[in-house]
């Protein structure tokens, strides 16, 4: 009977000192996991800004091209772009083009205006103003929205040709562009587009 008084104690304290040990594992074994997942996010992080930084945007030139090309009209190109990447950006060359009558890899300068000449044809021939440039087209490459008929004003970004056409009966009925602000009075022209259109256009 006594031994078995002496052996009751015992065991209760076996029993609280392995609790107490079991404890003290799943501490250390939850605070390294926190450690563990602490580092997986910081690498993680560091990874996404990684990724976030790129190179800064290059200049853009505007250069309008027309001629022998699949799409003529006016295009953004980073600065440093040649003929060859003008050429492309309008969908290529026509069959008939002359591929030998300009020197693709030219760098291009902002408001260029370069004219791909047909088989037989001069660089410089086919309809001009008197300025040098095409019907409703500057000698700076700037649309005349004075001049420019539909097909001209289409090549203007964010320009489709039921808003060429709304242009140019705006002029029909209201007389000659005084001011570029004027577009603000062709519906669905905003102040949005137009600062997009500004530099562009003329009259």
């Amino acid at each position: 009977m006594t031994g078995a008084t002496i052996d009751k104690p015992a065991r209760r304290r076996l029993g609280v000192g392995a609790a107490i040990i079991l404890v003290l594992v799943l501490a250390a074994v939850s605070v390294v996991i926190g450690i563990v997942r602490s580092a997986g996010a910081t690498g993680s992080a560091g990874e996404r800004i990684a990724l976030a930084t790129g190179a800064p945007q290059l200049p853009a030139v505007y250069v309008h091209v027309y001629g022998a090309v699949v799409h003529p009209g006016l295009y953004r190109l980073d600065e440093g772009a040649r003929v060859v990447d003008v050429i492309a950006a309008a969908g290529g060359l026509t069959p008939e083009a002359d591929r030998t009558a300009v020197n693709l890899a030219r760098r291009l300068t902002d408001g260029e205006q370069l004219r791909l000449p047909a088989v037989g044809e001069a660089p410089g021939s086919g309809t001009v103003g008197a300025s040098g440039a095409p019907p409703g087209i500057a000698s700076d490459g700037r649309v005349n929205l004075n001049t420019a008929d539909v097909a001209a004003l289409d090549t203007l970004p964010r320009i489709g040709p039921a808003l060429a056409q709304r242009i140019v009966q705006w002029r029909e009925d209201n007389g000659a562009f005084t001011s570029v602000d004027d577009l603000l009075s062709v519906p669905g022209i905003g102040d949005k587009m137009l600062d997009g259109l500004r530099d562009l256009v003329t009259v």
